[in-house]
């Protein structure tokens, strides 16, 4: 059972092939590039790769318009090249999990072409047509302020089509059992070459009923079920994780009630309110939003992240919680985006302090679920608002003080490496930070190695602890007779708090897992800590013999696992 919940205790790794590495020469990222550096990712301590699309197509979403299910785009390699990829990858323990885009296609797909050309095609009914123009055509857009509707005529087909997304992406009639069908193929495909898993991208999207007529549509969850029997019968392990944007009340329709739907799905619930933290320094509302997100099954896991390929999405907060977020960390409106988030990378949203920096990651790493962390992020890399919309914070990894951040040896990469600056690839690159054992880079190995020797944050239950001050957040896990308490203290200054572990008869000794500032109890048998401004702490319950008390199983029911 402990084999097949890998993702439990995972560190994910995001990165797109397009802005990894060029080993080809044309200034855009490939599989061998990727393959090239798969030894510093698993310096790194990544145990899984989570790819971006790299299938064929246009890219005029970043490959997010899929024009071939069942090829890698020429750009990136071939189809050998990803088989020798995944096959490099199980030789260091890394699994590889990739994008799977089903919502809608490229309208370069043959799908899309065939269904505009004739109307008695088998793949009309495959996409989403209206003979007129629905009422609701301004409603419901994915990216408003640059998107205008959701439904667009098509003089070929002398129709008017859906599209979630941009135009350029026409939705699939994913209730169509001819289209279930073909995407149980592609999962199929890829879980053959050697995928342990897809994130799926834009879910509720996939499972909600697509129509004119429809106003309000139902989710069909039966689907999520349906894709989950189907990847675990061809690989026991393998792993759906669902970006889905919901509210907590929804959280178990997608996991399943019985954890028999999406293994995994991204915390956006406390992503949102973590940023508000950081901000105001007000742990409050975070502490509510992992209150509200705890209950899911025994086999379901949070992923847990700061920054992704896309905008931070503010959407959940209150109006006067986003406005003190943008304040904080996007006040420019070139920083915002779809009047909702903001487009920036960590690093410059911080103002490069590393106090800061070190801080959001001490409290990703230590939050309830598995660490999800995107390429670049490890060094501190910044964004260049210059580029349109996403694109900003896309940028080619930064590896070297080489020309073009050793991304590639051409004269002109496909996208433009950051140059000059805080964050320039002079300053901020690999090579540099690999040679300082203080640098950004060590550290973030080192504190995924601690991660990774702290199986109760992915296994265990959590509970939030008092500590009298609303800047300082304190959770304890347990899990098999051990125990871990971390605390973060949010705030620009410092302070000092008593804590009560509630040991439940154990010395309650606190061992400091990062450094040697240990912390004995009281006479009354509580802690009182100093915290430094922006000031972080892992504790260890009791003492560094944890491994000589942990338990085989927890002794609960339904916890065996």
């Amino acid at each position: 059972m402990i084999r097949d919940l890998w993702y439990k205790n995972a560190v994910i790794y995001n990165l797109s092939l397009s802005t990894f590495m060029d080993a080809n020469g044309d200034g855009i990222g490939d599989f061998q590039g990727l393959l090239r550096r798969l030894d510093y990712l698993h310096g790194l301590g990544v145990t899984c790769l989570w790819l971006g699309p790299f299938q064929t197509s246009p890219l005029k979403d970043d490959g997010y318009d899929v024009a071939d299910y069942y090829n890698v785009d020429p750009r990136y390699g071939t189809l050998g090249d990803f088989v020798e990829f995944t096959h490099a990858c199980e030789q260091r323990g890394i699994r590889v999990i990739i994008d799977l885009v089903i919502n809608h296609t490229s309208d370069q797909h043959p799908w899309f072409k065939a269904a505009r050309s004739d109307p008695d095609s088998k793949y009309r009914d495959w996409y989403v047509w209206s003979d007129s123009k629905p009422e609701n055509a301004d409603q419901g857009m994915v990216f408003p302020g640059v998107q205008k509707s959701t439904w667009t005529y098509d003089r070929e087909a002398k129709a008017w089509y859906f599209h979630r997304f941009y135009k350029f992406q026409p939705d699939l009639n994913t209730a169509n059992p001819e289209v279930h069908a073909e995407l149980l193929k592609i999962m199929g495909f890829w879980i053959q070459l050697g995928v342990a898993g897809f994130r799926m991208d834009a879910v509720p999207f996939i499972i909600a009923e697509k129509g004119a007529d429809v106003t309000k549509p139902k989710e069909q969850f039966g689907m999520l079920r349906s894709f989950r029997e189907f990847v675990q019968w061809r690989r026991g392990d393998a792993v759906l994780l669902a970006e889905a944007n919901i509210l907590p009340e929804d959280d178990l329709e997608y996991f399943g009630v019985d954890g028999d739907r999406c293994h995994m799905m991204f915390n956006f619930q406390v992503n949102q309110h973590l940023f508000y933290a950081l901000a105001t320094a007000d742990t409050g509302p975070l502490a509510k939003a992992l209150e509200v997100t705890k209950p899911r099954p025994a086999t379901a896991q949070w992923g847990t992240f700061l920054r992704n390929h896309d905008e931070l999405d503010l959407g959940r907060l209150t109006e006067e919680q986003r406005q003190a977020v943008f304040a904080a960390f996007g006040p420019d409106k070139s920083m915002q985006l779809y009047d909702r988030g903001i487009r920036r990378r960590l690093a410059p949203m911080l103002h490069a302090d590393r106090r800061r920096i070190e801080l959001a990651y001490s409290l990703m790493f230590t939050l309830p679920g598995t660490p999800v962390i995107r390429y670049g992020d490890e060094i501190g890399m910044g964004d260049d608002l210059s580029l349109p919309e996403r694109n900003c914070a896309r940028t080619p990894m930064q590896w070297s003080d080489e020309p073009h951040g050793g991304f590639t040896k051409s004269d002109e990469p496909d996208s433009p490496v950051i140059s000059g600056g805080v964050f320039g690839y002079e300053r901020i690159n690999a090579a540099i930070q690999r040679r300082d054992p203080e640098s950004m880079l060590n550290w973030t190995e080192r504190i995924i190695r601690m991660r990774k020797e702290c199986p109760e944050i992915g296994w265990g239950d959590f509970r939030i602890l008092k500590t009298g001050r609303p800047e300082v957040l304190a959770l304890r896990y347990d899990w098999r007779n051990n125990g871990l308490v971390v605390l973060h203290n949010l705030s620009d200054k410092p302070c000092e708090i008593v804590l009560d572990v509630d040991g439940h008869g154990e010395t309650c000794r606190l061992v400091n897992l990062l450094s040697e500032d240990h912390s004995e109890p009281d006479a009354e048998g509580r802690h009182r800590l100093v915290m430094e401004a922006y000031g972080y702490r892992w504790f260890r319950v009791g003492g560094l013999d944890y491994l000589l008390r942990r338990t085989e199983a927890n002794g609960k029911p339904g916890e065996n696992v």
